[in-house]
């Protein structure tokens, strides 16, 4: 018994030191799968966000006043005004556009809008193969075809819009700006794969005061990217398919809408067209459970070259941000087709308000606004963290 005691005593210590090398082998090669891994997400995301940065401030800082754009043309623009004949009849939509043209001699209507409150025809004319982005806008008096005070477009707001759309540079910048935004996806995704490990040695949001200046600032960059990760991830998607309106509303017109326009030769010269007028009411019968939004003229983007596309909206805080177009011919006047969005058009429309938290009111704007700080805060620090990194490895 002693003897076989001690024989297994001998032999567990034999087998304990023949075990143990493989298994330490397996743990530091487990270690070093994981520490390559990490450091290929480390690459991802310092990248991602390197390449982006300057992009995105710019978008955080001209997108922060955007949020609460109605309001600040409103106080900007707003000015007090009464119809010229409150109770007297409406110019036709025919007469409207007659009389804007006329105060735009050689340009061509691309859209008529009409304000909600207040009995004001918007007309947006451009000059044909004029360059993009440059256009007129008229508000004009329906009771008497005077111009009305502007409700919006105030020229910094403009100024702002079109910087954070595309800066100045048409669907070149428009891409470009989206490819910030998928770099952005990018940089958010690596940002949680490399804070998980973290969160296993401290509780989530620490934040060590009484480290070095970087340290602070490393856990201040973490803490805000962890919170604003859902709105980050839903603002820099809605970016992208903003950005991507010019050929989405394309593939609309090139597909969807394609068949309507077999039968025709040549685009509707503007001395063809039928009454406008009539157009919108046969367009409105169309859709009587819907409200009026605006119109697309033929040759304009958001119509083809034969049709008045008379859009309208549902009347719930949800589809009305949903359009649909009921498409009249130009020539006739007749209804050609009633043209319900594609997806991937009904999700242009969505992202476009959502982007900017044009949904819940004042208190969804703040939220936005709040989020959009935190935001600038991370990109600032994150550049921080990069410059004292370099620095002490010099």
């Amino acid at each position: 018994m002693g003897g076989r005691r001690r024989l297994s005593g001998r032999q567990l210590p034999d087998a304990g030191r023949a075990a143990h090398p493989a298994s330490l082998d397996q743990h530091r090669l487990l270690a070093l799968m994981k520490a390559r891994t990490l450091r290929a997400w480390s690459w991802v995301h310092k990248w991602s966000s390197l390449v982006s940065t300057a992009f995105l401030l710019m978008l955080c800082v001209t997108g922060l006043p955007l949020v609460f754009s109605h309001e600040i043309e409103h106080v900007l623009l707003e000015e007090a005004w009464t119809p010229a004949r409150p109770d007297g009849p409406k110019l036709t939509l025919d007469q409207v556009l007659e009389t804007a043209l006329a105060r735009k001699p050689g340009e061509v209507p691309a859209y008529m809008s009409f304000d909600e409150d207040r009995p004001v025809v918007n007309v947006t004319s451009v000059q044909p193969g004029g360059k993009a982005g440059v256009y007129s806008f008229q508000p004009i008096d329906q009771t008497s075809g005077d111009p009305a005070p502007p409700v919006a477009g105030h020229p910094v707001m403009d100024f702002l819009l079109q910087l954070h759309t595309d800066m100045f540079l048409g669907l070149a910048g428009m891409l470009f700006l989206g490819a910030m935004g998928l770099l952005l996806i990018v940089a958010l995704v690596s940002g949680v794969v490399l804070y998980a490990p973290f969160m296993r040695r401290l509780p989530f949001g620490t934040v060590r005061a009484s480290k070095r200046a970087r340290t602070r600032w490393l856990d201040y960059h973490n803490l805000l990217g962890a919170v604003t990760a859902a709105w980050v991830l839903v603002v820099g998607a809605t970016g992208v398919v903003n950005a991507l309106a010019t050929p989405i509303v394309g593939y609309w017109k090139n597909t969807a809408l394609k068949e309507l326009t077999q039968a025709y030769d040549s685009p509707v010269a503007p001395g063809q067209r039928s009454s406008l007028q009539a157009a919108v009411d046969k367009a409105q019968k169309a859709l009587p459970d819907k409200d009026l939004q605006f119109v697309a003229f033929p040759g304009s983007d958001y119509s083809t070259d034969h049709h008045y596309a008379v859009f309208f909206h549902g009347k719930t805080p949800l589809t009305t941000h949903l359009t649909t177009p009921a498409l009249i011919d130009a020539r006739t006047g007749e209804l050609a087709a009633i043209a319900p969005t594609p997806w991937y058009v009904k999700t242009l429309t969505l992202s476009q308000p959502l982007h900017f938290g044009d949904y819940g009111g004042m208190g969804l704007k703040i939220l936005w606004a709040l989020l959009d700080i935190a935001t600038i805060v991370i990109l600032a620090s994150g550049l921080y963290l990069w410059l004292a990194k370099r620095k002490a490895a010099r």
